[in-house]
């Protein structure tokens, strides 16, 4: 048994995987300030005797001994990420710093929740680990994309500096159960839009691309990046490579939830990138990783919990 602590663990990705690590056997800490998170995704955890959340903002230090950190704290779609833009540039870069000098105390090995908007609007497409991005350090997404990029440095400068045992991680588009129905991911927005009949709005032309893996593929890629050897530091892609247009994924949603939407189109918001893929090369080889929901099944059971909240 391990004692393992998740930060954001009452978070769309966080609850599944405190899920997956308890049914493990080991001992979770769930610290989260609950500004996206939710009580409702780790309430059947509660009576776990492995299980403990603790309500805390990671942009102040915190004091516990375990032998693993995951670190997920950060809100990670549009609406949330821009409501608070410096809160969110804090946690990802305080956040960063907080915990690795945690891990670094108690020599613990921690892994960075990255997130394939490092990557920016890419002018690589697929997109490689050793990409360097496309990013506007000024514009309205920059609060999120250049504080993940930031936290990458600070692991990378504690691992050099101080021998800290890190992992990185770039997710790409994720979805499943527990996604907060307002949080204005286009998953989730045309889910909930499907399922009340109303219009599908769709940003720009349609012909924008994405990749999503679902939650449970995403879950089981961290507990093997966790698991590689002490000098593996990443970054490592995590993602689904199969790689759908807006149009697409709407009409996959209309067809499965037999809804009577019509798609209608908005203006594309600033510095919404064209293509989003990634190459899994590394994963694949590393982890011995590969995507295994299609996502005509993930959708399914997404949308079946989506039934039950809305």
């Amino acid at each position: 048994m391990k004692k393992i602590l998740v930060t954001g663990g009452a978070g769309f990705i966080g609850s599944h995987l405190c899920e997956a690590l308890l049914a493990k056997g080991n001992e979770v800490l769930c610290v989260d300030n609950y500004f996206t998170g939710s009580k409702r995704n780790i309430a059947h955890l509660l009576n776990h005797p492995y299980f403990e959340s603790v309500r805390h903002d990671v942009c102040f230090p915190y004091y516990v001994e375990v032998d693993e950190i995951y670190n997920l704290a950060c809100p990670a779609s549009p609406i949330h990420y821009q409501h608070d833009a410096i809160q969110t540039v804090k946690t990802s870069v305080s956040g960063a710093i907080n915990m690795l000098g945690l891990a670094k105390r108690i020599k613990a090995k921690i892994l960075q929740a990255s997130t394939s908007e490092v990557y920016g609007d890419p002018i690589v497409h697929p997109q490689v680990e050793s990409y360097w991005g496309n990013v506007n350090p000024i514009g309205v997404r920059s609060c999120y994309d250049e504080g993940k990029r930031c936290a990458e440095t600070l692991f990378m400068d504690y691992h050099r500096m101080n021998g800290v045992k890190v992992k990185i991680i770039r997710i790409f588009n994720t979805y499943g159960p527990r996604m907060h129905p307002n949080d204005g991911r286009v998953v989730s927005n045309f889910i909930v839009q499907a399922l009340q009949n109303k219009d599908i709005t769709i940003f720009g032309d349609g012909t924008q691309t994405r990749s999503f893996q679902y939650v449970d593929d995403l879950v089981e890629a961290m507990q093997r990046m966790m698991a590689t050897a002490d000098d593996v530091t990443g970054p490592v892609n995590i993602g689904n490579p199969g790689e759908f247009t807006m149009l697409e994924l709407a009409q996959q949603i209309i067809d499965i939830t037999g809804s009577r939407s019509k798609i209608t189109f908005c203006p594309l918001p600033a510095d919404d990138p064209r293509q989003r893929k990634p190459d899994i090369s590394i994963a694949k080889s590393l982890l011995d990783w590969e995507p295994k929901v299609p996502l005509n099944k993930g959708l399914v059971k997404t949308i079946d919990y989506f039934k039950t909240v809305i």
